[in-house]
């Protein structure tokens, strides 16, 4: 596993704070993907019934994180599902950056699943995706 994360209690008390960071921009996409997943509940508790593909594209890698970020949330609500995992890969193909993934989860279950928080979305407050020497870092704040 080439991505951490790690949730940052000093942000708010009403938001959940994160910080991932990766050897590739494929990598911290990946980690702040799994932080926003735990976020919402255990992966582990959550079975596989239920599967969506995504795929994105942007010229702005930040702004194309921000949006699969937000995608996530939309579905969570659209669907009334939490997720188990959500494999993805990102290309960089003339100047555009594209995002192919996969959201597998199962519909809320209060008996089945252990359920976190409700985020309701993914804020521009302290928002940010950047390169640092050879390695990548996001900060991502939740509303919940």
């Amino acid at each position: 596993m080439a991505w951490t994360f790690r949730f940052l209690e000093e942000i708010a008390l009403a938001d959940i704070g994160f910080e991932a960071e990766g050897g590739s921009i494929e990598e911290v996409f990946r980690g702040a993907t799994q932080a926003l997943l735990e976020s919402m509940a255990t992966p582990s508790t959550v079975a596989e019934t239920w599967e969506r593909t995504i795929e994105q594209s942007d010229v702005d890698p930040s702004a194309l994180l921000f949006d699969w970020l937000s995608e996530v949330v939309y579905w969570k609500d659209a669907a009334g599902v939490v997720f188990r995992e959500a494999p993805l890969t990102l290309t960089h193909v003339h100047d555009v950056w594209l995002l192919r993934a996969r959201l597998i989860g199962a519909p809320v279950d209060q008996q089945t699943q252990e359920l976190h928080a409700d985020v309701k979305g993914v804020t521009k407050h302290l928002y940010q995706l950047k390169q640092i020497g050879d390695r990548w870092k996001a900060r991502v704040v939740l509303d919940v």
